[in-house]
Formats: structure tokens, sequence, C-alpha cells
């Protein structure tokens, strides 16, 4: 596959399906286990080949098999498992028999049978994950690439291969989802995108093989024959490269989405030749007619706004125009209405300049730039903005790239949409609106005023519900963070294996539900990370929880001392005197982190205007 980039240069399988436009940061992987049939064993020989810095381990999978008690290196050295099952063994060699699928209740029998044999196998390729935590991406199976079907009506029913293999694949998904840190990878859709022909080896060998076409050995004179076989290139022409690049590109991207690597928390979207075409105040006016066309792009970035929130993440819109007569013509303009200027968290339509008013909503969001893209179709400014956010990501140039880059890239997709996900939306609604409030009472009465509840959940094991959004959160808060830690999976569960306890806490006034806010991780009489999302900074919910954390340590081990630490990181200023503010004091200062005692028969008091809630 090719096609170019907005500089004109090829652009490469890999760079059209994952995107890299709105990488920041690299993170690298250092240890890969790869579990798998014979598949499995030719990515292992190209990846080894092709990325000789990381060490990549095989455990060869095949039928029912039973995992070696341990992998080859200790379990915490892998960043990943990579794990395909073999259709084959799934669907078992009765579907070579077409004859039989005739029979809808032979077929269904067989799929059946397939499912239960797809639990087993899925089970026993997770030992690592079940017992250890392993981050796992498991491969979907490529359905062939036409239809099995006996006869033109029977496509697509319950008696055609391509429909098993779909069916499988739902259930894989469902299956997955019940597993912790597992998630599947739609190897199908990759190679769907390049060309089943250029990969599928059922040209040639049976439908459920699932490997890559190849030269058979006796093609090349071992056996004679009345006509050569011409080279098999030649005839079908096998892009075994870019399809194995592109998987292991997959599988980064979402090691990266998991890991919430340069994670995108809002993008600001101009209007004029950005959301549509030409400019409002020229080309649409009522004598102008006709107007530009909807259709085409224009109408792709109006869904990927839907998209976008529905992932949960934050639109505003940020255009130098007259606000009161875009709003008189949106409806007219944006035809079909599949957004209106309502679905943005915040709108700037004005004539100030544009960092302003990126800056702005930055507040607004509590957000840094750096979590923000920042869509416009003019140079300048882009230029603009990024001279006064470095950080920010700027695209727009091109709209034929704008929707691929935004629904594509890693940086936009999120692992597990938690509820609080869902709701941000909603909750920076809310947030604007207390700020409005905040504006017209001193500091005293707005508190009084909120009504706030912060509800406390202590988690001792990973099968709590909440644990992912902890996770979550901890893994993309800068500024409240007393560590700056990143937490894997694996590192957590065996945190609480250990003892300790992680301490999560939503948050709710009267004018939103802000839902888990914050994540503090306990150990004994050590609060070892305190993090806390900065859309309730300033309603000392933090304190709240520190002083319900004090009374249960001591309510568990006595009347001990307990200790903390905040280490000095470029962002984490909002959270450098949350200790002293709770009457901890300070003891030493050791490169660049600050140890905090208090000591016993000392108590934090609890904020008067919070009521604080301990979930069972």
């Amino acid at each position: 596959m090719s096609t170019t980039t907005k500089n004109n240069l090829p652009l490469t399988s890999p760079d059209f399906l994952f995107p890299t436009d709105l990488q920041k940061t690299e993170r690298k992987i250092n240890r890969i286990l790869l579990v798998g049939s014979c598949l499995t064993s030719l990515y292992l020989e190209a990846f080894k080949g092709y990325y000789p810095d990381i060490n990549f381990d095989y455990i060869p999978y095949n039928f029912v098999s039973i995992l070696p008690k341990a992998p080859p290196a200790p379990t915490d050295q892998y960043d990943l498992q990579y794990v395909q099952i073999p259709l084959r063994t799934v669907l078992s060699d009765r579907v070579v028999e077409g004859f039989q699928l005739n029979d809808p209740a032979v077929a269904e029998s067989i799929l059946n049978d397939a499912f239960n044999t797809l639990d087993v196998m899925l089970d026993a390729a997770l030992l690592y994950n079940r017992e250890h935590g392993l981050l796992t991406f498991v491969s979907n199976f490529m359905a062939p690439q036409m239809s099995t079907a006996s006869s033109l009506l029977s496509q697509g029913t319950e008696t055609d291969l391509t429909y098993m293999v779909r069916r499988l694949n739902m259930h894989l998904a469902r299956k997955i989802s019940s597993y912790k840190n597992a998630y599947v990878l739609d190897v199908d859709s990759v190679v769907s995108s390049l060309g089943k022909r250029y990969v599928l080896d059922d040209i040639i060998y049976f439908h459920t093989h699932g490997g890559l076409s190849f030269q058979d050995w006796d093609d090349f004179g071992a056996i004679e024959r009345n006509e050569p076989i011409p080279a098999l290139e030649t005839i079908y022409p096998i892009h075994r490269e870019e399809f194995v690049k592109t998987i292991f590109r997959q599988i980064v991207a979402a090691y990266r989405t998991v890991h919430q690597v340069d994670q995108v928390k809002a993008v600001i979207f101009d209007l004029d030749n950005t959301l549509w075409r030409g400019q409002i105040a020229e080309h649409y006016r009522p004598e102008a007619q006709p107007w530009p066309r909807t259709d085409g792009w224009p109408v792709g970035l109006w869904e990927t706004v839907q998209t976008l929130r529905a992932r949960g993440i934050l639109v505003a819109i940020c255009s130098k125009n007259d606000e009161a007569y875009v709003r008189e013509r949106w409806d007219d303009i944006i035809n079909p209405q599949f957004i209106k200027l309502e679905d943005f968290a915040s709108v700037k339509i004005n004539w100030v300049p544009k960092p302003e008013n990126i800056a702005a909503i930055c507040q607004e969001f509590n957000i840094k730039p750096k979590s923000v893209v920042f869509v416009d179709d003019n140079p300048v400014e882009r230029a603009s903005v990024n001279t006064a956010f470095p950080e920010i990501r700027t695209i727009g140039g091109n709209p034929y790239l704008t929707r691929r880059i935004l629904l594509w890239s890693p940086e936009t997709q999120v692992a597990r949409l938690t509820q609080e996900s869902a709701q941000r939306e909603t909750m920076i609604r809310g947030q604007i609106a207390r700020e409005e409030t905040r504006a017209s009472l001193n500091r005293e009465e707005f508190l009084a005023s909120l009504e706030c509840t912060v509800s406390l959940t202590y988690i001792t094991d990973t099968e709590q519900p909440e644990l992912a959004r902890a996770l979550e959160l901890t893994n993309k808060t800068n500024q409240f963070n007393t560590s700056g830690k990143r937490w894997t999976f694996e590192e957590l569960t065996r945190f609480l294996t250990e003892g300790g306890e992680v301490i999560v806490a939503t948050v709710q006034d009267k004018f939103t539900n802000y839902g888990l806010v914050s994540v503090l991780y306990l150990r004994n009489n050590e609060i070892v990370q305190f993090v806390m999302s900065c859309r309730v900074l300033g309603m000392e919910v933090e304190k709240s929880i520190v002083a319900d954390v004090v009374s249960h340590v001591r309510e568990k081990h006595g009347d001990v001392r307990i200790t903390a630490s905040i280490h000095d990181l470029p962002d984490n200023t909002p959270c450098r005197n949350i200790y002293k503010d709770c009457d901890f004091r300070e003891d030493w200062v050791s490169e660049n982190i600050h140890y905090y005692i208090l000591d016993e028969n000392k108590e934090v008091e609890f904020p008067s205007h919070i009521e604080v809630v301990e979930e069972v």
C-alpha cells in the first residue's frame, strides 16, 4: 500500500494505519513474549531481523497446549506478550468437508464446539496474564478473503466459513473483556487494509490454515513436471515485510495506548476551511449561491468530533469570526446536522489571538497544552500557537489527513472507557459553571455552597472495579502527582499482593459528579504516592482524603507516625504543599525528594464543608 503524506513522501502501511503524527515521546519496549502457532514463529524470525534492539522469546502453542509454569525470562522482564491462537485448531478440520456445512445444524454444532475450544485455549494461553497480570494482546482470526459458501444464496450465512470466523472474532472480543490487562488486536482489519491477496495463503492452502503464502518446496525442481511452475511472486506478489512490520506497529500502537503515552485529552478546532470549506463571511452569504459542498472531508470531520467525544476526549472551537453570525448560520452550513455548537465543551469565537483563547480553554479544562491537538488550516496560526506553546500538537493543513490522524493515532485511543472518561465532558461543563459561581462569592461562602461529598474506596485486590480508572488516572496525571511514578498493571498487582492499599476518591458537588478523581497508594504507615485530578483542586478535597487515610492507618496500626514524600518535578507544583497543609513536618530533603512525618498523637483536621463517606 502506498499513498503520500503532506510532504508528498511515500506513506507506508504502518504509518497509514497507525499514524505517528501525534507522537511526542518515545516509549522503549525491551522484551516481548510471543505465544502462538506457525504464524507466530514467522513473526519471531522477522521481528528479530527487523528490530534487533528488542528481545523476543517464543513459546509454540498449537492444539490445547499447556504453557510452561514460567516463561523463558522472568515475567516482570516482559513489557507484553502477544498471543496468536491457531484458527485450524479452533474450528477443526471438520470444516474441510464442505458438504457437511450445507446442513445449518452441523455448521452451528461446529461453531459451538469452536467457541468452547477457543475458551479453553485462551484460558491456557493467558496463564501469565492471570497469574502475573502481564499485559497481553491477542490476535483475532483472519477471515477467508472470499466466501466459502456452496451457493450465492448462502453467502454470509451460518454455512459460510467467513461468517464462522467473524462470529469467532466477536466471541473472542467478549471473552477477552473478562480478563484484566488483556486486549484483542484486530489483525483481520489490518490484513483487509493491506489486501488479503498479498498475505493470506488460502489461495493455495486450505481456508483455516491462516498463514502467509510461500513458494512450496517441490516447486524448485525437486519433482519433475511437464510444465515447470514459475516463481510464486510472478503470480501472487506476497507483501511479507509490509505485513509483518504493520503487525508490529499495531502492537506498539496498542502498547502506547494502554500506557497512555502522549495521550490527547482535548482537540480544538478552527472553523473556516477546517470544519467546513471556505469562509463563512465570504462563501456562505445568502446571495452567494451555490455554497461550497459539505460532502467529503467536512462531514467526515463532523463525525470525527462525535467519535472523539465518545472516547472521553474534549472538543472545543477556537475561531477568528463573529460569534453571533456563526451561531445564526450554523444550521445552514452544517448540513446534514451531524454536530451542534452545543457539542463543544468550550467555544471561543472572537478576534482575540488564538494562543490567548487556547490558554483560556486549557485553563477551563484543567489540562496542559501538551495534552491538546489544535486543528487549523492556516500555517501562520499553527505557527503562532506552536510558538506560544511548543508542546502543543498542531495539524490541519491537509484535510485528507486530519480525520485519519485524529481517529487512528494511538494517542487518541483509550484502552478501556471508564465511567469517568465517558462523563468527562459533563464534568467539565459543571466545572465551568462552578467557576462562574466562585466569582460571585468569597472563598468561605463558595466552599460552603458546594455541598461537596467525597466517597472513599479502599482497594486491596485487583478484582475491584475501580482499579482500571485508578491506573488510568495515575498514568496521565502530572500536576497533582507527588512522585510522578507510572504504574504497570503488573506492578500494581504486586503492590496489592504485598499488602499495599490503593485508596480512590470520587467527588460530587451540586454542580456535577466529578467521578473518580484521586488515587492514593498506601503501604502500612507510608503514603507512597498521591495523585489527584486538578479539576477539584481548591475545594480542599485533598485534605479530606489525607485526613481519612490518617484515621485509617491509626485504626489499623495504632498510634504510629505516618510518613510521606514529594518529588520536585517540573509539572507538580500544585501538590508541593499538600502535606504541610495537613500539619506534617518536613524531616529531610535528598536528591530533590522531600520527606514528611506526621508524628504520633497528631491528627489531620477534616474540612468542615466536605462530607466524607467510606464505601464498603
